[in-house]
């Protein structure tokens, strides 16, 4: 079969985008009508992730901070028409040291094999798992509270500008008991056992001068991403640059130091190919020493390697071509599995641009929506309420 298995045997693409007002769900009306706009959910209130379950295909979580429920956890299986809140959402023990979760910023649906089974990465860095699809949350493994971690993921008061958190939850597709998580600050790591256990995967990252870089506390990873097809080659888009891993080496190479010197190699987002690990797309921003997290220059446009990181082309067409101070989130990036693959982005000026022909030419699916601050395509069943 070919157009990713035939349009997934008949369904409909959805784009699920979280902002710092609300959730929308767009639907793809096929026949290239265009994408139909659902929403907001939640309006007025912090939805920094909403995921469909790929397993199910119904099944979908939100991540909120509400004004008066604070942080938390909905979820949905008809489409938003109901949502209900999580029984019992991520917090932490009371012995981790009097911490509490400021908000839920990462969902990762576990291995295909684990039906039911979620991930939560919140802000400060804490990692949870659901195993009744987003109902009961509970801390998982030793990383919340073990003495090195949590010196490694400093005081509430690091960080990030909206505070320290853990990102990037990624499940290796072979092997359920493989996971990769990053944390900003407190560095990437990894389990082999399910989670009992995790260990540092910085070898290679470098940190921001004059700071050590054999102490995790010091690495700031933006975002991790796997390519499905070939779960042994990782990307990186770190506060210090682009960066690939082949296992079994422990080692990153920075692939970054290709692009224009002019643009350099930090930013936000990083998505790969589902299909060719060799293709991996970036968006980046001015990183100068005031770091104003905006486009470059004004002139905003997405970077993509067809050669693992050798070299990298900028794909503008359609993008404003002076004066756009806007940027992308790091989770604000998504690819389908089309073919060819469509890619969207949504900005920090409250903008959604598309892709359908791999980021050669793009065109403004939405304009006017509040800042996003996540993007994630999903397939719809066809028929489906």
């Amino acid at each position: 079969m070919t157009t990713s298995t035939q349009e997934r045997k008949a369904g409909r693409r959805v784009l699920l985008v979280a902002t710092r007002k609300g959730a929308w769900i767009f639907h793809d009306e096929g026949a290239g009508q265009g994408w139909r706009a659902d929403g907001p959910h939640f309006l007025g209130h912090v939805i920094s992730h909403l995921v469909l379950d790929p397993r199910d295909r119904r099944t979908l979580l939100a991540a909120a901070r509400t004004g008066h429920l604070g942080p938390t956890i909905f979820r949905s299986t008809d489409w938003g028409r109901r949502w209900h809140e999580a029984e019992r959402p991520p917090a932490f023990r009371q012995e981790e040291g009097g911490r509490t979760v400021d908000h839920v910023f990462w969902l990762t649906p576990a291995h295909p094999a684990e039906a039911d089974v979620w991930y939560a990465g919140t802000s400060p860095q804490g990692l949870f798992r659901s195993e009744d699809g987003g109902r009961r949350w509970a801390p998982f493994s030793s990383i919340n509270d073990d003495p090195d971690f949590r010196r490694w993921m400093g005081t509430v008061q690091d960080g990030t500008p909206d505070g320290p958190k853990l990102h990037s939850i990624v499940v290796d597709p072979r092997d359920p008991r493989r996971l990769y998580v990053a944390m900003s600050g407190g560095g990437v790591h990894e389990s082999r056992d399910g989670g009992a256990s995790f260990s540092p995967l910085l070898d290679g990252l470098d940190v921001v001068e004059g700071f050590d870089r054999s102490d995790p506390t010091f690495h700031d990873p933006h975002c991790i991403r796997l390519c499905p097809t070939n779960p042994d080659r990782l990307y990186q888009q770190n506060h210090c640059g682009i960066y690939r891993l082949d296992r079994p080496s422990s080692r990153w190479q920075r692939i970054g130091k290709s692009m224009p010197v002019e643009v350099g190699d930090v930013g936000f987002p990083m998505v790969v190919h589902p299909r060719d690990d060799r293709t991996a797309w970036v968006f980046p921003m001015d990183a100068s020493s005031v770091w104003p997290r905006t486009s470059p220059d004004g002139r905003p446009a997405v970077y993509r390697t067809r050669d693992a990181g050798d070299c990298w082309q900028r794909l503008d067409h359609g993008l404003p071509a002076a004066q756009a101070w806007w940027t992308v989130k790091r989770q604000a990036m998504a690819a389908d599995d089309r073919e060819p693959v469509g890619l969207v982005f949504g900005t920090t000026s409250g903008e959604l641009w598309e892709s359908g022909d791999e980021g050669e030419s793009w065109r403004c699916l939405a304009r006017h929506l509040p800042e996003v601050y996540a993007v994630e395509f999903g397939w719809r069943e066809a028929g489906a309420d």
